[in-house]
């Protein structure tokens, strides 16, 4: 069985195109890669047999179907979207599988992904700072005799002193009260859980004791809690692996799926137990599927680190989130102490504390400082923007000496929400696109080469700026009606596009991207740019002075830099000045619960992050209208976006691949 790190060169004619890809890649999603076009209209599950390709050096698996004749799999041809690369390949695109050549411009530059940042704990060690805020110490202690009569209590910090030169410990009553039978369960071999402080100034905490060595199951819990989705990870702080990882929806989205709707909830009678219960629940089933996927027992869970904006974190604290909402939006508080995981319904000990992020702002929250230290942002020095897309978008400008950030109200275009067919990131999900700008006719692809069932995100925004680089959507976003197509139409909420014919999606009906389902995404991208330009104009600067960009966010990790640069979600930057981190408020809690120095550094960077309000800033709503297009009112503000436009019109006027 060929290891999936494998690397494939894949060379396509006739454009002489190469690509490198993974083992078990589709040709499909080779070909999309190189930035080649090949008709595909059933999302990659062989149902449409336009995909046909001839192999004419190397070998595949699949891609025969009963839309092939025996003829044409005797002379190496398959379906691309089934077919996986299983050697280096020479692989011809047949004419009638797509433009002449395969390409939808000579002229039109390969696709830019953002580069991923990981998270090391390489780093951590290199540094001298992989020591978690909670440790635990095995201790063989001296029994006590005539000659050596001192308390236990004295005899335990004596021992921590000279054998790990812990000194400054503090024991509360209740460590107290369990010390002499628990020092006398396995001759006086114990193992100390110590949390840290952030403050310097302040003792070590002695949180746990046990029998016997303990020493190396010490496991930690980092959450992010999202608006939509609540995210976990399982560490072994010994290590500092992950072990386990999970999500689950946030169930307070049965009360509405903005953090405004839920607050107002929350003023109800018994509304804010109702979200503080149902945040709790969904945390609790990601803490419960991870401690049963890994036999960890929730007694060795010896802390917590949470994130989320500031309204999640209020609603999670049961911390009244009323004047978040209003004028001069003002939160409870935006440092949290240390808190018994106990006390907040978790299904983990009473040993185990529970630390949050702590928040900016009303709007800018503990997952936002938590995603700034996890990429790192706080510690270089190069002029920094980071996005995390949402449904709320927040945006930080600034480098190791300063920072600024804002937050905009982007609403859940880009995670599903507001679109006919939207949907979460899942199976059957469309999540690449290319169109053919001559005969219009799609090649989709879906997550898991499932039959189409609906759109997510990263899916919406490619298949938008497609349309728009190809004629078929106005700077409005409005449908090109003059087209000669029975994919443009009119529907019951006016113009739309058909993505997926009934009988090839998995859900019995068109699937179909409406002109009110561009609209909402205008408003959304709107908004993020609007944001992006505004706090960089109060600060002083412009996108030239951007150094480097990082994207974090589930939407973040998947985004097209092209595609979003075309409709002008994103400035025109060089896309090797672009990184994602994937889930930064996750990375954050991670990291924090494995370097104390890190939990110290967080309060710091924190406390230099400058928050601008943008509702109060009144430039915010001209760039927002200026916005409401594809790409801007300013199209000198996007010469690439316009060169792909133009690229495209050639090639539709010329019918052909230009040379």
């Amino acid at each position: 069985m060929e290891p999936a790190s494998t690397n494939y060169s894949i060379t396509f004619l006739p454009s002489g195109r190469k690509v490198r890809v993974e083992s078990g890649t589709t040709i499909i999603r080779a070909a999309r890669n190189a930035g080649l076009h090949i008709n595909a209209s059933c999302g990659g599950t062989g149902v449409c047999g336009k995909c046909r390709v001839q192999i004419e050096e190397g070998s595949v698996s699949e891609g025969i179907s009963d839309k092939l004749s025996p003829d044409d799999v005797h002379q190496g041809v398959r379906q691309a979207c089934t077919a996986k690369i299983t050697s280096d390949l020479v692989v011809r695109i047949e004419e009638s599988a797509g433009l002449k050549g395969g390409q939808l411009g000579t002229e039109v530059p390969e696709r830019h992904r953002a580069s991923l940042h990981i998270f090391d704990i390489d780093e951590l060690q290199q540094e001298g700072i992989f020591i978690p805020p909670v440790e635990k110490f095995f201790l063989e202690l001296p029994k006590p005799d005539e000659n050596d009569r001192q308390a236990d209590t004295g005899r335990l910090l004596r021992a921590m002193d000279e054998q790990y030169d812990e000194r400054h410990i503090h024991i509360n009553l209740y460590m107290m009260q369990q010390l002499r039978r628990v020092l006398r369960e396995d001759d006086f071999r114990v193992t100390v859980t110590l949390a840290r402080p952030v403050n310097k100034r302040f003792r070590s905490m002695l949180q746990h004791i046990q029998s016997g060595d303990w020493s190396k199951r010490n496991y930690g819990i980092a959450v992010d809690i999202g608006t939509t989705t609540v995210y976990g990870q399982l560490i072994d702080k010994h290590t500092g692996k992950i072990l386990s990882e999970a999500g689950h929806y946030n169930q307070q989205i049965s009360y509405g799926e903005d953090v405004i709707t839920r607050m107002i909830h929350a003023e109800n009678p018994e509304g804010m137990q109702q979200m503080h219960a149902l945040v709790t629940e969904s945390i609790n089933s990601i803490i419960d599927c991870m401690l049963e996927q890994t036999k960890v027992a929730a007694n060795e869970i010896t802390s917590i680190t949470l994130a989320g904006n500031t309204a999640m974190t209020h609603l999670f604290l049961e911390l009244e989130p009323h004047n978040i909402r209003r004028s001069p939006y003002v939160p409870v508080s935006t440092l949290f102490p240390p808190i018994r995981s106990t006390d907040v319904g978790l299904h983990l000990g009473g040993h185990c504390m529970a630390l949050l992020y702590p928040a900016v702002s009303s709007y800018v929250g503990g997952d936002i400082v938590a995603g700034v230290m996890g990429s790192g942002m706080y510690r270089t020095d190069k002029t920094t923007l980071f996005i995390d897309i949402g449904t709320n978008a927040e945006i930080v400008v600034g480098n190791s000496e300063w920072l600024a950030c804002a937050a905009c109200s982007a609403g859940p275009a880009f995670e599903g929400g507001g679109i006919l067919h939207g949907m979460r990131a899942g199976a059957g999900a469309i999540d690449d696109f290319s169109l053919d700008p001559v005969s219009l006719e799609p090649m989709i692809m879906t997550i898991k080469s499932k039959p189409a069932v609906g759109i997510c995100g990263s899916g919406l925004l490619i298949i938008i700026a497609t349309l728009y680089e190809c004629g078929v959507l106005d700077q409005g976003g409005h449908y090109n009606r003059e087209l000669v197509t029975d994919r443009i139409r009119k529907g019951r909420s006016g113009y739309e596009y058909v993505l997926v014919w009934a009988e090839e999606s998995g859900i019995d009906r068109d699937i179909v991207l409406t002109e009110v389902d561009i609209d909402n995404f205008i408003r959304a991208k709107g908004a993020i740019y609007a944001g992006m330009t505004t706090l960089l104009s109060e600060v002083g600067l412009t996108v030239n002075d951007i150094e480097q960009v990082i994207l974090a966010g589930a939407f973040g990790s998947y985004i097209d830099l092209d595609s979003a640069m075309t409709v002008g979600l994103l400035p025109e930057i060089d896309a090797d000045k672009c990184m994602y981190v994937g889930n930064g408020s996750l990375m954050g809690c991670r990291m924090s619960e494995l370097s104390n120095h890190i939990r110290r550094d967080v309060v710091k960077t924190m406390q230099r992050m400058t928050s601008f309000e943008l509702s109060d800033v009144p430039s915010y709503k001209d760039q927002y209208v200026a916005s409401l297009f594809f790409p801007h009112t300013d199209s000198q503000l996007f010469p690439r976006a316009a060169k792909r436009r133009q690229v495209m019109a050639q090639v539709k006027e010329n019918g052909v691949q230009s040379a």
